[in-house]
């Protein structure tokens, strides 16, 4: 059986550090998730967004991905 799995970014309210966790996306956003930093379990998940701008006649990003051509797949 293949598990698919997210990374997800997290703010803690008690000491305001985000840091990053891989869960399950089938688990519930209330699955109970502590601070690496202070252990607290008043975290909250972030949104996320990957978002860039074009004008018309613009050339594509180097590479023509989202990465802008720094990974290997070299669109």
């Amino acid at each position: 059986m293949l598990l698919s799995v997210a990374t997800y970014e997290y703010v803690c309210m008690a000491c305001e550090r985000r840091f990053e966790e891989r869960r399950s996306m089938s688990a519930s956003v209330e699955t109970a998730l502590a601070c690496p930093s202070c252990g607290s379990d008043r975290v909250r998940r972030q949104f996320s967004f990957i978002a860039g701008t074009s004008s018309a006649g613009s050339a594509p990003a180097a590479g023509g991905c989202a990465c802008g051509g720094a990974c290997a797949c070299r669109g």
